[in-house]
C-alpha cells in the first residue's frame, strides 16, 4: 500500500510513517520544514516532498495520483478563529473534495476526543474540530474512517517531557485546569491504529475513540512527569480567573505553552465516551505509561534521548 500522510512529519506522522515500514507499506510526506525533512530521512520507505499543501496551489492535486489512501494529521492547537476555521475546516473540505476527484477515496481523518462537547464548552479547537469531521461526513462516496486521540504522549512529545522540562526551571508550577481529566494514549498505539484503519475495509464509516486505559487529572500527570524526571516541584493549582489571565499572558509569548482556548478544551473530559469503539475493536491493547514513559523521562533516558536527537540533527 502507498500512502499519502499529511502532517507526516510531526510527532504523531513519524510514528506512523515507522509503523507502515515495518508492515512493509510505503509513504509519501510533504513537508515544508527542512528540520523535520531530516527526521524522516533515515526510513527508506518514505519518500519526502518539500513543499506545503495548505499553501501551495495544486500541490495536492499533483500528489494524490499513484496513491492507495491518504492519511490526515494535519491541525492546530492555538490560533484565532479564523486560523481554526482554515485548518480545521476549510482543509478538510477542500482535501475530502480532491480525494474524490482524484480517485483517491480512502481517508483517514484523525480529530480529537471532545468534539461532542466543543460546542458547550466555548472551544475554537473542538468546535472546529467536530464541523471537520462533519463537513467529510456529508461527501457521498468518501471512504472515510475518523480517529479520536486523546492527549498522545511518547519519546519525543511536547507534553510530559514539556512537564518535565518546567519542573527543571521553575520552582513552582502554577497550573490552570489541574482538575481537567485526560486518558493518555501512546503515540505507538495510535500509529498502530492509523495502520489498523489502512488496512482493515471494514473500518470504512466508523469512528474510533483512541484512549489509553488510564484516567488522569492534568496534576497527576504533572505530578508523574516530575517524578520521573527527579524534579518534582509543589503544584498550585489556579482557579479559573487566574488560569484564564495566566493563559493570557502566556499568549503573548513565543512557543504557544498556554492559551485561553486550550483551557477552554480542558473543560471538556478528553476520556473515551464509551459509545464509539477504540483500540480493542482494532485489535490492540493499549500501553499504560509506566509501561512507556519511565523509557523516556527518567534522567539517563532522557540524557539519552537527547543525545539520538542531536545525531539526527
Amino acid at each position: 500500500m502507498k500512502v499519502l500522510v499529511l502532517g507526516g512529519s510531526g510527532f504523531i506522522g513519524r510514528a506512523l510513517c515507522e509503523e507502515l515500514q515495518r508492515a512493509g507499506h510505503s509513504a509519501t510526506v510533504p513537508t515544508r520544514r527542512d528540520r523535520q525533512w531530516r527526521g524522516l530521512a533515515p526510513l527508506p520507505a518514505v519518500t519526502v516532498i518539500k513543499g506545503d499543501v495548505l499553501g501551495e496551489a495544486g500541490l495536492l492535486e499533483r500528489l494524490l495520483p499513484g496513491h492507495d489512501a491518504v492519511v490526515n494529521l494535519i491541525a492546530i492547537l492555538q490560533g484565532s478563529a479564523a486560523d481554526f476555521e482554515r485548518v480545521q475546516v476549510q482543509w478538510p473540505h477542500r482535501l475530502g473534495k480532491a480525494c474524490l476527484s482524484g480517485g483517491v477515496p480512502r481517508l483517514i481523518h484523525v480529530s480529537a476526543l471532545g468534539v461532542e462537547g466543543g460546542e458547550r464548552s466555548g472551544s475554537l479547537y473542538l468546535h472546529a474540530k467536530a464541523r471537520g469531521e462533519a463537513t467529510l461526513r456529508a461527501m457521498e462516496g468518501l471512504k472515510l474512517t475518523v480517529l479520536r486521540p486523546s492527549v498522545v504522549f511518547g519519546a519525543h512529545d511536547s507534553f510530559l517531557n514539556l512537564f518535565a522540562s518546567l519542573q527543571r526551571v521553575l520552582p513552582l508550577m502554577l497550573l490552570g485546569g489541574a482538575d481537567a481529566k485526560l486518558q493518555p494514549v501512546w503515540v505507538g498505539d495510535v500509529a498502530a491504529a492509523l495502520r489498523r484503519c489502512l488496512e482493515w475495509d471494514e473500518t470504512i464509516g466508523h469512528s474510533y475513540e483512541l484512549a489509553g486505559p488510564e484516567v488522569k487529572t492534568l496534576r497527576e500527570l504533572v505530578r508523574y512527569a516530575g517524578q520521573l524526571a527527579g524534579c518534582a516541584r509543589p503544584i498550585l493549582p489556579l482557579p479559573g480567573p487566574l488560569a484564564m489571565l495566566q493563559a493570557a499572558l502566556f499568549e503573548l509569548l513565543p512557543g504557544g505553552l498556554l492559551s485561553r482556548d486550550n483551557l477552554r478544551s480542558l473543560q471538556v473530559p478528553n476520556v473515551a465516551s464509551g459509545h464509539l469503539p477504540g483500540l480493542r475493536e482494532l485489535g490492540l491493547q493499549a500501553h499504560s505509561l509506566g509501561a512507556i514513559v519511565p523509557g523516556y523521562l527518567a534522567p539517563g533516558q532522557a540524557e539519552a534521548r537527547l543525545d539520538d536527537l542531536r545525531a539526527r540533527r
